[in-house]
């Protein structure tokens, strides 16, 4: 028996079938399929029940699962604890964000990090979708706004503050609001994981209440870069996270619309799994990260 069997098997039932399970561990299926037949065979029981269409998990499949379980937990906490004795980052980085975020956040980062740590390397999955980083081998996650409770750790970075932008084509045609209840008659884009009409609750520093504003959704896309092109193309209205907009505002390719209006803030977060020793290359990324954003807001810079 070994420990790679032992995995497959985790890794099967998690997973629910052999195909995906494949994915996960980035092996061939038939050799999935091997090594729980290898280890059926050294245990002389039947862990699946594997048909054309299912599989399930048999009583004794259940029972070797949850041993399983621990001695692979007991063995990753064994490898943090001797990497702990040492202290140097070192091995693959793991770690999943949506693509505006790589674009902000992590692809800034990256450089620094493997900079600075030279025993690491970093492996990212930009995704449209929140990944389950425990069942598909990530180390770590970077997400923005309210996050669903959940065993995994999270520890906030920071935030992203937003503003309304548009395209200085698109003000020299339709004009720049002059009050946020002037956005009703403009152009907006949307985020299709939004409400089926978007509303914006916009706050301004000197007053106590927000107001919420209605727009006309002249376009949908599924992803916070799709929302800067297309504004960026002056096809209308679209907050934007400004740390993402500086640039563009400084080259003359977008204007920031009813300042010191604004969208709320964002909250940032590196989450990744519980833990009692978390390891030397997540700690050193999550360290970098925090310095970025604090920086950021204390007006030295953004987060890179």
């Amino acid at each position: 028996m070994t420990l790679r069997q032992l995995e497959v098997l985790v890794k099967v039932v998690e997973a629910g079938s052999l195909t995906r399970a494949a994915g996960v561990l980035r092996m061939q299926r038939s050799n999935v399929s091997r090594a729980l037949a290898e280890l059926e065979a050294e245990l002389g029981v039947v862990l699946l029940d594997r048909t054309t269409r299912r599989q399930s998990v048999t009583e004794a499949g259940r029972e070797v699962y949850g041993r399983a379980v621990g001695i692979l937990e007991a063995v990753a906490e064994t490898h943090l604890l001797t990497q702990r004795l040492h202290d140097d980052p070192r091995g693959c980085l793991r770690l999943t964000c949506s693509v505006e975020y790589g674009m902000v956040v992590v692809g800034p980062l990256i450089e620094g990090y493997l900079a600075r740590y030279p025993q690491t390397t970093v492996e990212v999955e930009y995704a449209s979708r929140d990944i389950d980083i425990v069942h598909e081998g990530f180390d770590l996650a970077i997400r923005g706004g309210p996050l669903p409770d959940s065993s995994l750790v999270a520890r906030k970075l920071g935030r992203f503050d937003y503003g309304l932008f548009a395209s200085p084509a698109y003000v020299a045609a339709r004009g720049a609001p002059e009050t946020p209840e002037a956005l009703g008659a403009h152009d907006v884009i949307h985020s299709s994981g939004q409400d089926v009409r978007p509303v914006w609750t916009l706050h301004h520093p000197q007053r106590a209440a927000p107001v919420r504003v209605e727009g006309q959704p002249r376009l949908r896309v599924n992803t916070g870069a799709a929302v800067r092109s297309a504004v960026l193309q002056g096809l209308g209205v679209a907050p934007l996270p400004t740390v993402m907009a500086r640039a563009y505002v400084a080259q003359g390719q977008l204007q920031r619309l009813l300042a010191p209006w604004h969208p709320a803030s964002v909250p940032v977060y590196a989450v990744y799994p519980q833990s009692r020793h978390l390891s030397p290359k997540v700690r050193a990324f999550v360290d970098l990260a925090l310095s970025a954003f604090s920086a950021a807001e204390s007006g030295e810079g953004g987060p890179r």
